[in-house]
């Protein structure tokens, strides 16, 4: 199934704003990478490790779940000039193997070895056919997390509309300090971020793990990830699926708002739902509701918390927690259940529990507890001459580390960098459009969108040279109520990917499908397991929904 996107007026208004013209900056490692040099680095090294895998460390980490990590270059363009390792877990194949599935939860900014630690019983009936394995991507989890220490707050202060950003000036100037602070805490592995270089990780691991080809399952930000791969190594493409199908050609401005607007609506459900149960926290007044949650994230952006770990918890923390419950009405009694111990008790526990760094898949709401307490910000862990460990150890990943690792890479893949002139005239029109957009979540996305300026430019392969692949049939899942991406992109990336890209349509709500509905699950294990695809443009009904799904 094709249609025509027909873009919404708010996100015309922001696209003009944020991307007329691109700054004269200098090509970053991002751009350079994708040029392919007459001579290329030798990697073999790489390509010819051998994984060891022992017992996960941790606690609640499952019994069966092995962990091991693989070595891979910091700047592929110069493989002697340092390295990376990057954290891996597998779930080992009960049945006869056909090698290994990677997957990729999503985010970007979501680790992959704890998503499958606590959603792996989701997974399980492809360890039929299947060596189940994720991993942390570089500047992720333990592998050489990236952090920006109260940069994220600068760059909040830019975009709320108090007498400190008043001045576009200033708002200029805290952005710069923004883009500073990650610089300075995420260490040298931030210029080397982004969906290319993570593609040809992904590369490095599937020949680590011994399989001729590349099968993959990747949730939201995970199928941006797989559609690079698909163009970077056409013919190492297995059996792929990509579930919540993320944007390959939207500037993050655009993107910016569709998810403002998809998570306002997706709050507005959850309250109406929430305020017919007598435990809502808010009453049951839907419309009160909804005033409720913009005063308590005002008073807490006024007013933080205390969190442990020497850390407050703002208005924004709180809409980032939301945000994330917000992606399957599974979590949405968990949410409650947060909600009441912070507005109640002054509990934060609860929702921080529910923080996480961008679009992943769904949670499970009986997930078990985190098996590390993040640490505070700091530097990031720094790249191996030799490859002789790298691992950051898991209580010292820094608890800004998932929406760090978010801009880093979504400011990578972005081309688009708006002037300090064009910044300056339009900052409030672009307040006004996301306010519009959202109330609560406005900002918070707003923020994220400007967190690229004072960034070196992105590259432009993702939209430029990600189409027509030339690879075996790969099943593209979109949910028509997904609040984070909407069925639209999904059609939209099939259109570019070409005819080897086959749509199931997923006529549910949540974030994904694989999680939420029993026929998407089943579709998607039997491509995967027996090779067996839907036809193009074929369905499933909107109240199939199972009981659990994969965190993310």
């Amino acid at each position: 199934m094709r249609s025509t996107h027909r873009r919404h007026p708010l996100a015309e208004a922001a696209v003009a704003v944020l991307a007329l013209l691109a700054a004269c900056l200098p090509v970053t490692a991002a751009e350079a990478d994708s040029k392919q040099d007459d001579k290329q680095p030798d990697l073999t090294r790489f390509y010819d490790q051998k994984i060891k895998w022992t017992r996960c460390g941790g606690e609640e980490m499952p019994k069966d779940l092995r962990c091991g990590k693989v070595t891979v270059p910091l700047d592929y363009a110069r493989p002697g000039a340092g390295t990376l390792d990057l954290a891996l877990a597998r779930y080992r194949a009960t049945g006869d193997s056909r090698g290994s599935l990677l997957l990729n939860f999503g985010g970007p900014g979501g680790p992959g070895v704890p998503e499958l630690a606590y959603g792996g019983k989701e997974f399980m009936d492809l360890t039929n056919g299947y060596d189940v394995v994720s991993f942390d991507p570089r500047g992720v989890g333990r592998s050489s997390p990236v952090s920006c220490g109260d940069g994220t707050e600068q760059a909040l202060e830019a975009t709320d509309d108090g007498e400190d950003s008043a001045d576009p000036q200033t708002a200029l100037k805290q952005l710069k300090k923004a883009a500073d602070a990650c610089a300075k805490h995420s260490g040298p592995v931030l210029p080397h971020i982004g969906t290319l270089n993570v593609s040809r990780d992904l590369d490095v691991m599937r020949a680590a793990l011994g399989d001729k080809k590349l099968n993959y399952l990747g949730f939201s930000y995970g199928t941006r990830l797989g559609a690079v791969y698909a163009t970077q190594f056409p013919g190492k493409v297995g059996r792929m699926v990509l579930d919540g199908v993320d944007s390959l050609t939207e500037p993050l401005s655009e993107q910016g708002l569709v998810a403002a607007e998809g998570q306002q609506t997706a709050l507005e459900d959850y309250l109406e739902a929430c305020t017919e149960q007598v435990t809502c926290p808010f009453g049951q007044d839907a419309r009160s509701a909804r005033e409720q949650v913009v005063q308590l994230v005002e008073s807490l952006d006024e007013y933080p918390v205390p969190a442990g770990l020497g850390q407050e918890f703002s208005g924004q923390d709180l809409v980032g927690a939301i945000g994330q419950a917000l992606y399957s009405e599974q979590m949405w009694p968990v949410l409650t259940q947060a909600l009441n111990m912070l507005v109640h008790d002054g509990d934060t526990r609860g929702v921080m529990a529910l923080a996480g760094g961008g679009f992943t898949a769904p949670t499970r709401p009986n997930a078990p507890p985190r098996p590390y307490a993040p640490a505070e910000p700091s530097a990031a862990g720094t790249p191996s001459p030799d490859g002789d460990g790298g691992l950051v150890d898991a209580e010292d990943v820094p608890l800004d580390n998932p929406p760090a690792a978010l801009m880093a890479v979504n400011c990578a893949d972005d081309p688009d960098r708006p002037t300090a002139d064009q910044i300056t005239e339009d900052i409030e029109n672009l307040r006004t459009a996301y306010e519009k957009a959202s109330p609560v979540f406005g900002q918070y996305r707003l923020a994220q969108v400007l967190l690229c300026y004072g960034r070196p430019k992105g590259t432009d392969f993702i939209r430029e040279k990600v189409r027509d692949v030339d690879t075996p049939k790969m099943l593209l899942v979109g949910t028509r109520g997904d609040p984070a991406t909407p069925y639209r992109w999904t059609v939209e990336t099939a259109e570019r990917l070409g005819s080897s890209a086959v749509v199931l349509d997923n006529k549910g709500k949540g974030h994904t499908g694989y999680a939420s509905s029993t026929c998407v699950h089943e579709k998607v294990d039997d491509f995967l397991l027996f090779g067996t695809l839907p036809d193009d443009g074929s369905s499933c009904g909107p109240d199939d929904r199972r009981s659990s799904g994969p965190r993310g």
